[in-house]
């Protein structure tokens, strides 16, 4: 049986995220501060889903400034300048939501389907979320360079990919490794699934795990000038 305080702390804790998630979406769509690279509409809310009110208060310090709303009213042609280690933060956390995304929908569908390798569903969610994790990495990944590059569909899908490939592994490589630890030796005798809350909450530190194995990758990306600094 899994411990009632635990049950109790992931449901708080998944309820602050989904309040984090959807105090950045009214500020971003009801109060108008749309940003200028529209691929981070959908990157800060997914962010807020697994760092809570810190990705609150980022989005605010660090998110909002780049809205062309926020230059307005304060008449500035460019925001201010962020801090090296904001810039990377935010690179993570771009490509942290393609993962977090795939690893949602690939839960989801490993439970649904009943998939098993070996006696056990770790292998399938690994081979699901790496896969959906590639797939929309990508995609967002494309969304921010081609634009910025002024790259066609095959040339930016390939620089997407050269830009993503390596820090979504990397973030994956935290989060996988949490995972395993969690099924195969936290709750190895009673292994939890995607309808348990419990699941979700260890699932959030696993994403906050994997963004910081993906730091490294994102500030050697970011000074090669592989990945657009954001």
């Amino acid at each position: 049986m899994t411990p009632a305080w635990l049950v109790m702390l992931s449901w708080c804790a998944l309820t602050l995220a989904a309040i984090s998630s959807v105090i950045i979406l009214a500020d971003i769509y009801a109060r108008g501060y749309r940003q200028r690279m529209r691929v981070m509409e959908a990157v800060w809310p997914v962010t807020g889903l697994y760092f809570g009110p810190i990705a609150v208060w980022m989005y605010c310090r660090y998110g909002r400034p780049q809205s062309g709303k926020w230059s307005a009213e304060r008449n500035r042609r460019n925001p201010p300048d962020k801090p090296s280690w904001a810039t990377t933060a935010i690179g993570v956390s771009h490509c942290g939501a393609g993962c977090t995304l795939g690893d949602i929908i690939a839960e989801f569908a490993v439970f649904a389907l009943a998939l098993e390798l070996f006696g056990s569903a770790l292998l399938p969610e690994y081979i699901g979320d790496y896969t959906a994790a590639l797939v929309l990495g990508i995609v967002f990944q494309y969304f921010a360079i081609a634009p910025m590059r002024g790259l066609g569909l095959r040339k930016g899908l390939m620089q997407a990919a050269k830009a993503d490939v390596l820090s979504l592994t990397a973030f994956e490589v935290g989060l996988f490794g949490w995972m395993a630890l969690t099924s195969l030796v936290i709750f190895g005798g009673h292994p939890l699934h995607p309808n348990n809350p419990v699941y979700w909450f260890l699932m959030q530190i696993g994403m906050i795990i994997g963004f910081a194995t993906a730091w490294p990758a994102n500030v050697w990306l970011i000074r090669r000038g592989i990945k657009e600094a954001m």
